[in-house]
């Protein structure tokens, strides 16, 4: 493979090598597997991180994590008052961290991709009632930094 090769696979990389070396794996597996569309098995990776050494400010970020997932898990089997449960527990979650960043994810984009994916969810009384729309599907890209975290 060329250097160019390594440069764009890098580019694309939803994180780099600094970042494998610095976060848990079952973090970076969750992004991988979320990525991937399989959002139920990214939900698992979190909870095992969660339920494991996570910190407090971590729990709080990974529960998020693990609600925003079961969200769009919820859409896929077609529960979509379940979904609207999941997104907006995410919110609050995200918004009680009070941090623009979290384990090098830009929460500030992530939530906007939230938004832009689920906002319809909200925009009447009962989901049930209204057809999905297409949707595009929020993509995790840690920010080149590595953080401290609990």
């Amino acid at each position: 493979m060329s250097e160019m090769d390594d440069s764009v696979d890098e580019m694309s990389a939803a994180y780099t090598a600094e970042h494998a070396v610095a976060y848990p794996g079952d973090y970076l597996a969750g992004i991988d597997l979320y990525n991937a569309g399989e959002f139920h098995a990214a939900h698992d990776a979190w909870e095992a991180r969660w339920v494991d050494e996570a910190g407090p400010r971590e729990k709080l970020f990974l529960q998020a994590m693990i609600q925003s997932a079961v969200a769009f898990h919820h859409l896929e089997i077609g529960r979509r008052g379940a979904a609207r449960r999941m997104y907006v527990m995410a919110k609050e979650k995200f918004a009680r961290l009070e941090t623009p960043r979290f384990m090098s994810l830009d929460l500030v984009d992530y939530q906007a991709q939230l938004d832009r994916a689920l906002a319809w969810l909200d925009s009447v009384p009962d989901p049930r009632e209204l057809a999905m729309p297409e949707m595009q599907l929020p993509t995790i890209r840690l920010l080149p930094e590595v953080m401290d975290y609990d």
